[in-house]
C-alpha cells in the first residue's frame, strides 16, 4: 500500500517537474519563467520527497526528506521573488505582451 502511494506521489511530482521545465523553455520573459519554474519545480519536488517518505516511513532517510521538503517550501517562492525583483529593478522590462505591471506603479508610489 506504501508503495503504490509512493510511488503516485513520484508520479505526480515528475509530472509537475516536467511542466516546470517544459515552462523555462517555453515562456517568453524572465518573469513569467521564474513563475514555472517557482511553482512547478517546488510543487514536483514536495510531491518525490513525499513519495519518498511513503517509501521509507519515519526512518533516517524519511526525516531527511521531510526536513528537505520544509527547506524547499520555505525557500524556494522567497528566491524567486527576490530574483524577480532584482530583474525588475536592473532593467530587465516584461515581455511586449504583458498587460499591467503592478510594480512599476509600487515603485513609483515609494519615490
Amino acid at each position: 500500500m506504501n508503495s503504490t502511494i509512493g510511488m503516485i506521489l513520484i508520479t505526480i511530482g515528475l509530472v509537475f517537474d516536467f511542466f516546470g521545465c517544459l515552462g523555462l523553455i517555453r515562456f517568453p520573459d524572465v518573469y513569467n519563467r521564474l513563475q514555472a519554474s517557482a511553482k512547478c519545480i517546488t510543487l514536483g519536488t514536495c510531491g518525490i520527497l513525499l513519495g519518498l517518505v511513503a517509501f521509507q516511513g519515519f526512518t533516517a532517510t524519511g526525516i531527511k526528506a521531510l526536513l528537505c521538503l520544509v527547506f524547499i517550501i520555505l525557500t524556494a517562492p522567497v528566491s524567486a521573488h527576490a530574483l524577480a525583483r532584482s530583474a525588475y529593478r536592473s532593467g530587465v522590462k516584461p515581455w511586449e505582451g504583458t498587460i499591467m505591471d503592478e510594480y512599476e506603479k509600487d515603485i513609483k508610489k515609494i519615490r
